[in-house]
């Protein structure tokens, strides 16, 4: 008889010891309520309950989450429809209040971005929904951070993924991009050649500088003068012969040539480089 009433004891205290035995894993927490109130946290490791008095009612995660919104659609405040979706990081702070004071924490989290996300869309013009991206985070940063406090939970960030507008509006934008890279390209072409003239003009200036110098040095500068108009009227008439564009011409080419071999042809005094007045043609006296 009292072998059989240790066994019953040994069994007895080794299903109670095992029974209050509980293990949390890190990274988790978990809730004990005694007899139907909360009683008391566990941590990570080893921890001892009293069987049949304490429930372990919630055991959760203290890590950061991701959580990820799927597309929602939005209007912006000039009446533009996107569709926006974002991710949330976030994790819990204080395991009793997010159990106590709200029903589902995710659940939550994921309603409260999308309500916020519309807000903040509503108050932008759809032209900043792209270019202040980074605003748009921080501001839904902190209303999140804000709004989840009172459940113990922290929101670390916020990264609105992508911005879809119709395709309509999509149309319209590349339409929009195309013409104002036109105007760019029809703005830098003309500034371009703008600057090319004025190169050429200086490039002119400087070089009839250069030789009206020269020439003031030298007492032949009329022939050297007539030497570079009859090359460069040599020149013109021969790029007018090779064209294939019909030409028009409003003078004899003859005189033209003429008029050349006479101003080439024309004696200088060798005080002033004039040419000398051709003698008079005289008729031969009759005797």
């Amino acid at each position: 008889m009292g072998p059989s009433i240790f066994a019953i004891l040994a069994l007895i205290v080794i299903g109670y010891t095992v029974g209050s035995v509980r293990i949390v894993n890190q990274g988790n927490q978990a809730l004990v309520e005694r007899l139907g109130r909360y009683h008391r946290k566990l941590r990570p490791g080893l921890n001892f309950i009293v069987p049949f008095l304490d429930t372990i009612v919630w055991e959760e995660s203290i890590r950061e989450r991701l959580l990820d919104v799927p597309p929602q659609s939005a209007i912006t405040r000039d009446n533009v429809s996107l569709d926006v979706d974002a991710v949330v990081y976030w994790k819990v702070l204080d395991l009793e209040r997010t159990y106590y004071e709200i029903e589902n924490i995710q659940d939550a989290i994921r309603e409260l971005v999308i309500t916020t996300l519309r807000s903040e869309i509503g108050k932008m013009p759809f032209e900043d929904t792209f270019s202040s991206r980074d605003e748009l985070n921080q501001a839904l940063l902190d209303q999140l951070d804000e709004a989840t406090e009172p459940w113990g939970v922290k929101v670390t960030r916020v990264e609105v993924q992508s911005i879809n507008p119709p395709q309509s509006v999509l149309d319209s934008m590349q339409q929009q991009q195309a013409a104002e890279l036109k105007r760019r390209a029809t703005v830098l072409e003309a500034e371009g050649e703008q600057q090319a003239s004025i190169k050429r003009a200086q490039g002119t200036v400087q070089s009839i500088e250069l030789l009206s110098q020269a020439l003031k040095e030298r007492p032949d500068a009329r022939e050297i003068l007539n030497f570079l108009i009859a090359q460069q009227y040599v020149e013109a008439n021969q790029k007018l012969g090779e064209s294939n564009n019909s030409k028009v011409l409003f003078m004899d080419p003859k005189f033209l040539s003429e008029g050349l071999v006479d101003l080439i042809n024309a004696p200088t005094t060798p005080e002033n480089n004039e040419p000398l007045p051709k003698p008079p043609n005289r008729s031969p006296r009759s005797r």
